[in-house]
C-alpha cells in the first residue's frame, strides 16, 4: 500500500515539476508575495512630513523643536508663523502632523503648572495618528525629563494635547470600513469578469460562441458589462453598511464617489478580462486573480501608508486603480471632497481603465485568431 502511495506521491511531484506553468506558478507568486510583503506591508513610521507652530520662541521651545526634527521619525517640512496654513497643509496631505508649542511654554515650566504642546493630526489614517501620537508623546516625555535634570527640579507637567482632524476619536472602523468599499469591489469584479471567458473555454462553449454573428468585441463587452454592474451593486451594498451599520459618516456627494467608483470598475474590468484571455481554465483565471489581487491590496495604502514604502514601490504604486480610489472613498467619506478636489484621483483610472481594456481587447482578438 504504502508502496504504491509513494509511487503516486513521485508521479505527481514529477508532473508538477516538469511542467514549466506549473514550475512557475510554484516559484513566481511567492517571491512576488514576499517582496511585496517585505517591503510594503510595514508599520513603521519614518520621515513622517510635519510642521510647527512655535509661539514661544525660547530656549525651551528650540530645544523641544530640535528633538522633534532630530528624530528618525519625523521630518519637517514647514515652519509656521500663523495659524492659518494648518488647516490647508493637512487638507492637501502636504503634513500628516501639525505641533503647536504655546508661548505660555517657558513660563510654565518655570512654575510648575501645566505646559500643554498641542499636537494636531490628520485623522484619517486612524493608525499612523496613534502611531505618531505615540511618538509625540515619548518625546515629549524625553524633554520633561531632561528639562526638570537640567533645572535640578522634578520633572515639569508638559502636558500634549492632541487633536485629530477629520477623525476626532481616532476610531480606525472610520479609517477601514470605507476602505472595506474597495477592497470588496475589487474582489467581486476581478472575479466575476475574470472567470467569464475561462469559463466558457473549460465548459466547451466558448468555440459556439465564436461561430455566432457577434464580433469579438461585442463579446468582449458582453463579458465586462456585467462585471461593472455587479461591482457597483457590490459597492453600494457595502456603502450602504458603512453609513447606516458602521455609523461611519458620509461628508461628501455622492456624484463625486460614484464616479470614483464607475472609473474604478471599469479599470477593474479591463484587468479581469486581459486575466480571462490568457487563462485557458477557471484555475489559472484565479490563481491570476489571485496574483493581482494581493500585491494592489498592500501596495494601495489599505492598510499601510504609501509613503512609508520605499521610492521604488511608490511608484509601482502608480499603476494600481485601487490607489487612487482609496483616496476618493476616504475622501468623500471623511473630508466631504468634492469633485474638483478629486480629479487628479480620477484620471490615472480613466488611463489605467483605456489601457487595460484596449489591452483585453487585443489579447482577445489574438485568442480567438
Amino acid at each position: 500500500m504504502w508502496r504504491q502511495v509513494l509511487a503516486l506521491i513521485v508521479k505527481e511531484l514529477l508532473a508538477v515539476l516538469r511542467d514549466g506553468k506549473s514550475r512557475m506558478v510554484l516559484v513566481g507568486p511567492p517571491l512576488i508575495q514576499l517582496l511585496v510583503f517585505g517591503y510594503a506591508a510595514t508599520f513603521d513610521l519614518n520621515n513622517v512630513p510635519v510642521a510647527i507652530y512655535d509661539k514661544d520662541h525660547s530656549q525651551a521651545s528650540r530645544d523641544l523643536v530640535a528633538r522633534f526634527v532630530g528624530a528618525p521619525a519625523f521630518r519637517l517640512v514647514a515652519s509656521l508663523h500663523s495659524d492659518q496654513p494648518i488647516d490647508d497643509l493637512i487638507d492637501s496631505r502636504q503634513v500628516a502632523m501639525v505641533l503647536v508649542i504655546d508661548r505660555r511654554l517657558t513660563r510654565d515650566l518655570l512654575t510648575g503648572h501645566p505646559a500643554p504642546v498641542q499636537v494636531i493630526v490628520d485623522g484619517r489614517n486612524s493608525n499612523t495618528a496613534l502611531l505618531i501620537e505615540g511618538y509625540a508623546n515619548t518625546i515629549l516625555s524625553d524633554f520633561a525629563l531632561s528639562w526638570g535634570a537640567a533645572h535640578g527640579v522634578p520633572p515639569p507637567p508638559a502636558v500634549l494635547a492632541m487633536r485629530a482632524r477629520y477623525n476626532p476619536t481616532l476610531s480606525s472602523r472610520w479609517f477601514v470600513v470605507p476602505g472595506i468599499v474597495a477592497l470588496l469591489t475589487q474582489v467581486v469584479t476581478l472575479l466575476v469578469v475574470g472567470l467569464s471567458v475561462a469559463r466558457e473555454r473549460e465548459t466547451g462553449t466558448f468555440d459556439q460562441l465564436l461561430v455566432t454573428p457577434m464580433r469579438p468585441i461585442d463579446i468582449l463587452l458582453g463579458k465586462g458589462l456585467p462585471g461593472v454592474l455587479i461591482g457597483v451593486a457590490e459597492a453600494t451594498v457595502t456603502i450602504l453598511a458603512a453609513v447606516w451599520w458602521f455609523d461611519v459618516p458620509l461628508r461628501g456627494g455622492l456624484l463625486a464617489l460614484y464616479l470614483g467608483l464607475v472609473l474604478f470598475v471599469i479599470a477593474v474590468t479591463g484587468i479581469g478580462l486581459m486575466l480571462s484571455s490568457l487563462a485557458t481554465t477557471q484555475q489559472q483565471a484565479l490563481l491570476g486573480a489571485f496574483l493581482f489581487m494581493v500585491p494592489t491590496i498592500i501596495l494601495s495604502g489599505f492598510a499601510t501608508p504609501i509613503a512609508n514604502m520605499p521610492d521604488w514601490v511608490q511608484d509601482l504604486t502608480l499603476i494600481n486603480p485601487m490607489r487612487y480610489f482609496l483616496v476618493i472613498v476616504r475622501g468623500v467619506f471623511l473630508e466631504g471632497a468634492s469633485l474638483p478636489s478629486l480629479v487628479s484621483q480620477y484620471w490615472p483610472m480613466a488611463v489605467i481603465g483605456v489601457v487595460s481594456l484596449a489591452a483585453a481587447g487585443w489579447l482577445f482578438r489574438k485568442r480567438v485568431t
